[in-house]
């Protein structure tokens, strides 16, 4: 390793005791802080050394090291967190190369209530986010973060979102006094020298600062005893979008700690993205070959518990077609640049995968366990006898016995859960069977598609397709979920997220939408041709509580028919709704579903529908004047229509 003691250098150190002292509030600029290259020091990026600077005088850290990326650097970590009990050692031969961790039982998931956007306006936060004057924040955060690293190291983490130089990544740089959060960051991002290399001494990046909050120092220098899984119970997760900051305080998990994530690759981006004229959504990214082989790409926006994963690594069950991974849950899209022919061009800004353990298994999602058989760290699932792990999902049966997920005995009697419902896995993309042999290509894939999906047993079809741009952002903007349990709010409740980005947008989403809307009237200028849009709901009941639709494999039909779209020739009727399949248009060989269970996958009840356009008037009414007309305009068509119609099934399929 690399290591700078004490903090960057004696030189560099000396400037720093002569900075003012509002050299490390954050986000501040001090005046008088330069900081010079030293040996050790491999870059030589006076702005980038200068924040660390500001960021080691506030927080106190015992020595900071500089992340080169290499193999080397990240085995003597993940060994330094065997030595302190952060990782548990897998058995080499079931799971070679793997590790176990087990958080905090107070740091398991996203802190949505702690996660805050700090614009300078609060509307652009808009009311679904919580927004914190910028100032204010600065001031808390300043206090939180003070001293927060006494008996740490900090790490210097450059990374790249995307493969680095493409024409759609971005560059940033994290500090953490986390090593779980290191190697989980090399698994997701590219990190490394090679990252500073295109920095070079003035090059544009995303500041990130972490820290789990646990100092091993008091302020009047006693030590404290280091715990497996430090944390804090006060977090902030801080986003500051016209500087691009972010600051996470208190938590090691996750989204909340591995900031190239949620809050890099959405919330700032998304910022990045609406100034600039291109897309930053939660969407995973498919390469799809039909018999012909003609090959199509599709990104897809689904919300929690709707099936993402296992789409992103779908195994069709039509003869001639065939998958491939891109991304399993975030895309960047850019419109492409002159010499091409300007459509949308994704990437899948991460280099892994972050995945949720529980209800994987080789009936749901076999992909993702032949992709779990070596390199990975899991966080939070249960520990068999033998040194390999289990979750609730991964076999029909539980072990007769494990150590669960807080580290006790566990038996299939305990009533509670081996492994937590939230358990992670992290694991190299390039693992994954199914991943496109040219998944990290810098120049993207152009996309035919876009779907967007939620959990509805009621009401919406298993797929319709958008009539235009406007009404498939309308479609976007309304997709929702019922409720499944009491827990979440109201059985059959709507649990909105359009675009399934509410929890991870960088501003308002009615601007969000207003932004895809300004974008697809720009390109549909200037003659380019758009991506088709469907909405997909593979979770519609009958009224004995059936599931209508097999779902998992026998989704590649859905997919072929819409792709079937895009080509011209899958035919389609029409509905107040939207486009729906056209009699004999769905392939079902070999699918046996009853045509009674066929016609109700594609029911469109006017009544039940003009109820959700009363509840789709009440959400957009929480937006106010900045809803796009178009919307309201769209949402006035669609009344009409179900006005207009006659309540009976579409033809028979």
């Amino acid at each position: 390793m690399t290591i700078v003691e004490p903090v960057l250098a004696s030189a560099t150190r000396t400037r720093l005791d002569a900075a003012p002292s509002s050299a490390g509030s954050p986000g501040t600029a001090a005046a008088k802080a330069r900081v010079e290259p030293a040996p050790g020091i491999p870059t030589r990026h006076g702005a980038l050394l200068s924040w660390i600077a500001r960021i080691a005088t506030l927080t106190e850290p015992d020595a900071v090291v500089w992340i080169d990326g290499s193999a080397g650097q990240q085995d003597e970590l993940k060994a330094l967190m065997v030595e302190s009990g952060t990782l548990v050692p897998l058995d080499p031969e079931l799971r070679p190369r793997s590790f176990l961790a087990r958080s905090d039982p107070s740091d398991v998931a996203r802190v949505e209530d702690r996660t805050f956007i700090c614009s300078r306006d609060r509307d652009d936060a808009g009311p679904t986010n919580n927004w914190r004057e910028p100032a204010a924040m600065r001031a808390e955060l300043s206090g939180a973060f003070a001293g927060s690293m006494r008996g740490r190291t900090l790490y210097v983490v450059p990374f790249s979102m995307g493969p680095i130089g493409g024409p759609i990544s971005q560059l940033g740089v994290q500090l953490t006094d986390s090593p779980y959060v290191v190697v989980s960051m090399a698994v997701m991002t590219r990190v490394g020298t090679g990252v500073l290399d295109e920095l070079g001494d003035a090059g544009a990046f995303v500041p990130a600062v972490h820290s789990v909050g646990a100092p091993l120092v008091d302020r009047d220098g006693s030590p404290r005893t280091d715990v497996p899984w430090p944390c804090n119970a006060t977090k902030y997760i801080a986003h500051f979008p016209e500087t691009r900051e972010i600051w996470s305080f208190g938590s090691g998990y996750g989204g909340n700690a591995l900031l190239g994530k949620k809050c890099f690759a959405l919330r700032i981006a998304s910022v990045m993205a609406r100034d600039e004229g291109w897309l930053a959504e939660h969407m995973l990214i498919l390469r799809v070959t039909d018999p012909a082989e003609r090959v199509f790409h599709v990104a897809a926006a689904f919300p929690s518990a709707c099936g993402k994963t296992n789409l992103a690594m779908l195994r069709p069950t039509i003869p001639g077609w065939t998958v491939e991974t891109i991304g399993d849950d975030i895309a960047w899209m850019r419109p492409g640049g002159p010499g091409t022919d300007g459509r949308l061009r994704a990437i899948n800004p991460e280099a892994g995968f972050f995945g949720v353990a529980p209800g994987t298994g080789p009936t749901t999602n076999p992909t993702a366990i032949e992709m779990l058989r070596s390199d990975v760290i899991f966080t939070n699932v249960a520990l068999t006898d033998d040194g390999d792990v289990w979750w609730e999902g991964l076999t029909p049966e539980p072990p007769a016995h494990l150590v669960d997920w807080r580290g006790q005995d566990w038996t299939p009697d305990a009533g509670t859960p081996a492994a937590h419902p939230n358990a992670r896995f992290t694991v190299a993309a390039d693992r994954c069977p199914s991943i496109a042999d040219d998944w990290d290509s810098p120049a993207g894939v152009a996309v035919d598609a876009i779907l967007f999906g939620g959990r509805r047993a009621t009401n919406v079809p298993l797929v319709v397709q958008a009539r235009d741009w406007a009404h498939g952002v309308f479609v976007g903007a309304t997709i929702s979920s019922e409720q499944t349990a009491a827990a979440e709010g109201t059985v059959g409740e709507l649990r909105r997220d359009p675009f399934a980005m509410l929890p991870f947008c960088g501003y308002t989403m009615s601007d969000h939408w207003g932004h895809w809307l300004a974008l697809g009237d720009r390109l549909a200028a200037q003659g380019v041709a758009l991506p088709a849009i469907f909405q997909v709901n593979w979770f519609r009941k009958g009224e004995d509580g059936r599931w209508l639709w097999p779902g998992f494999g026998e989704n590649s039909r859905v997919l072929a028919w819409a792709l079937g779209r895009v080509a011209g020739d899958a035919e389609a009727v029409e509905s107040p709704v939207g486009l729906l399949p056209a009699p004999g248009a769905l392939d079902l060989d070999g699918l046996d579903v009853p045509a009674a269970d066929l016609a109700a996958l594609f029911d469109v009840d006017p009544g039940s529908w003009l109820e959700e356009c009363d509840l789709t008037e009440e959400f957009f009414g929480r937006f106010g004047a900045r809803l796009p007309d178009a919307l309201t305009t769209e949402l006035d068509a669609l009344r009409r229509r179900l006005h207009d119609a006659t309540p009976v099934a579409p033809a028979a399929q």
